[in-house]
């Protein structure tokens, strides 16, 4: 096993010298660190704060103007498309729950288990939605808002983005 203040001495190493990546194998572990990211896989993301549920269609502030390109989370947060891929709900009082990483989408704990949460189902804030795995982490996603599952964006197994639409709640 190797030790945390060894992979931290690594990093530091890695970040003050040229190269570009290093792989050691030390007691039966391997570890490889890299600056870039090997193949053609996407950089993940992840927000600086956990994710808020926001309405698919907000109102603009009194006096404000809205920007075609700006983000409506507040943020300078930008898509790998360049655009919003999701097409905007049809009902305009649905709250979007959004993907908080990139990673694979799971309905269910496991393959032969029932899914979290099904489309008409009343949801509680706390309630855990789905399962997004990242880097071989399993990381749940829970109900902002209470309410009711109006849509399920995304099939079981299929790759999400940062921001892409999950869920789609009418709120209570």
């Amino acid at each position: 096993m190797i030790d945390l203040d060894f992979v931290e001495k690594l990093i530091r190493s890695m970040d003050e010298s040229s190269l570009d990546s290093i792989e050691i194998e030390r007691g039966g572990t391997r570890i490889r660190l890299a600056k870039t990211p090997s193949g053609s896989s996407a950089p993940m993301l992840y927000p600086a704060s956990p994710p808020v549920a926001q309405p698919s269609n907000p109102a603009p502030a009194a006096g404000s103007t809205s920007n075609p390109g700006s983000s409506a989370a507040g943020g300078a947060t930008a898509t790998a498309g360049g655009g919003d891929d999701s097409a905007p709900a049809t009902d305009s009082n649905l709250v979007d729950i959004t993907s908080p990483m990139v990673g694979t989408f799971y309905r269910s704990p496991s393959p032969d288990a029932d899914a979290f949460t099904e489309k008409g189902e009343r949801i509680s804030k706390g309630d855990v939605l789905c399962i997004i795995e990242a880097m071989k982490l399993m990381n749940e996603l829970e109900a902002e808002v209470e309410g009711t599952v109006r849509e399920v964006c995304v099939e079981n197994g299929e790759p999400v983005e940062y921001g892409q639409v999950l869920f789609r709640i009418q709120p209570d």
